[in-house]
């Protein structure tokens, strides 16, 4: 359904989105639940990077580089969970087009980001565990910058180009059978030639997807080859810090890889196949980081008990 207004002269047009539509009898409990998980994202995610922050002895590039991805995942949140909370509450949920493409956009620089950074992180790792003599020269204060600009701006400069291809096309259907926005299920609403975009598109995943997924293989492959080599003690605390790190790998890549056949969907699927597929990306994708980070990570764990503690005693 095509719905417009026009304001000052200028023609906005407006999508449905249309993946709420199996969910209308459960709304208000998707919506409850929704919001418990964005409060709960918030909190913890906003708790662990203050406590990076506040404690000197947490100002080391792992730490630095676990409280960038926390606050790529509430950023990332933060684009998705209040449109969706809205739409919950809304009869006919949608989105007018400019606004789907920014959020397209958020979404897709914040979850190619979540790879560089992840890459970055295995960069961390492989040179403190392979080569520790070389440490502090190769990971240094200006190289822990460099490596976080990159990782945003990267993705940045990149998904900004798909995004702008796909706000050139015309659109000849305008209902999207999701929660949220996307690139690629945007492009398919075109009448028209998508085959740049298409192409565009490949390249995009090709850069900050795959190749960050093979620098992690990798870098990890090796981290294992060097451990099997050192004696037990050694061995164990090394995979106890890169255990937390791998999980939440292993979590974007699962996440990846659904989201990327997800949105390859043809229309004649079900409407609530793709409302159920979005609603586990989403929750799980960004549920896992902090969940993971804050109960793995053992410097960090002790931090937010003892924060936590001292806050319940005081009261």
């Amino acid at each position: 359904m095509k719905t417009s207004r026009m304001t000052e002269g200028f023609n906005e047009t407006y999508l449905t989105l249309a993946g709420h539509a199996g969910f209308n009898k459960l709304r208000y409990f998707f919506f409850f639940m929704f919001l418990t998980v964005y409060i709960f994202i918030s909190f913890t995610d906003s708790l662990i990077v203050f406590l990076i922050c506040s404690q000197r002895s947490l100002h080391k590039p792992m730490y630095v580089f676990i409280a960038a991805l926390l606050l790529n995942s509430l950023a990332a949140s933060t684009a998705i969970y209040p449109k969706l909370l809205s739409d919950f509450l809304s009869e006919r949920p949608v989105v007018s087009r400019s606004a789907c493409l920014c959020q397209a956009f958020v979404v897709y620089f914040l979850g190619g980001s979540g790879f560089t950074l992840l890459s970055v992180m295995a960069f961390d790792r492989y040179v403190s565990i392979c080569e520790p003599l070389r440490y502090a020269a190769l990971v240094s204060p200006s190289a822990v910058a460099a490596l976080l600009l990159l990782a945003w701006l990267l993705p940045a400069g990149l998904v900004a180009g798909a995004a702008l291809l796909a706000g050139r096309l015309q659109l000849c259907r305008f209902r999207l059978d999701r929660l949220y926005c996307n690139i690629y299920s945007f492009v398919k609403l075109s009448c028209g030639s998508t085959l740049v975009n298409n192409v565009y598109g490949l390249l995009c995943n090709a850069t900050i997807v795959f190749l960050p997924i093979v620098f992690v293989v990798f870098s990890y492959g090796r981290i294992l080859l060097v451990c099997m080599r050192q004696s037990g003690s050694v061995r164990g605390k090394a995979m106890r810090t890169c255990l937390p790190h791998l999980l939440v790998f292993i979590n974007y890549s699962i996440s990846t890889m659904f989201e990327l056949v997800h949105s390859r969907l043809q229309a004649d699927v079900d409407a609530v196949v793709p409302g159920v597929m979005s609603i586990l990306i989403v929750i799980i994708t960004t549920l896992f980081n902090p969940v993971v980070y804050g109960l793995k990570t053992q410097e960090i764990s002790k931090r937010v008990k003892k924060l936590l503690c001292y806050r319940r005693t005081e009261g």
